[in-house]
């Protein structure tokens, strides 16, 4: 099942032509923002199908101009819109998303952990912070501890190492 996935906002105009800053909202902005298809909206409800015309990285941020938006007044519309991507639940993007905030968190031998409160980006991996009882835990999100994610039952499956949820 393809989802949308947020990758980026839309946070300024760039020059009298259409153009637009986009700032990166997760890891895999770089491995989405050259997609030819694109979709752009306040929500996932409401994005709507957008071609890629043209895409530069300046810095930190992407400019890009969408197939159609021709000039300044234009491209003021967008800012403030998010950026999407199609991807299904096993692209590592699905991962990260921030729907999954509020899931159970389990472990592979079925202990539950906590409620999944956050999903922290920092430079060497992604982490999840699991709240239980007052309690945080911090679990990278990485392919040895994040097991699966269970859309259906709300619910994710670590197998966690010796320290990782000591307090």
């Amino acid at each position: 099942m393809n989802k949308l996935f947020p990758i980026g906002k839309v946070t300024k105009v760039s020059g009298l032509k259409g153009e637009v800053h986009v700032i990166p909202l997760c890891r895999y902005f770089e491995d989405y923002a050259e997609n030819p298809t694109l979709f752009l909206g306040y929500s996932n409800d409401s994005a709507l199908e957008m071609k890629l015309k043209k895409s530069a990285r300046i810095g930190k941020k992407t400019r890009i101009l969408f197939e159609g938006v021709q000039n300044r007044l234009e491209a003021e519309a967008l800012v403030g819109q998010k950026v999407f991507t199609h991807a299904s639940e096993s692209d590592p993007i699905s991962f990260v998303s921030q729907d999954l905030i509020g899931y159970e968190v389990f472990t592979d031998s079925g202990k539950f952990v906590g409620n999944l409160k956050d999903i922290l980006w920092l430079p060497a991996n992604d982490v999840y912070t699991i709240e239980k009882d007052e309690k945080e835990f911090l679990i990278p999100v990485i392919s040895e501890i994040v097991n699966s994610i269970d859309h259906n039952n709300e619910e994710i499956v670590i197998r966690p190492i010796d320290g990782l949820m000591d307090h």
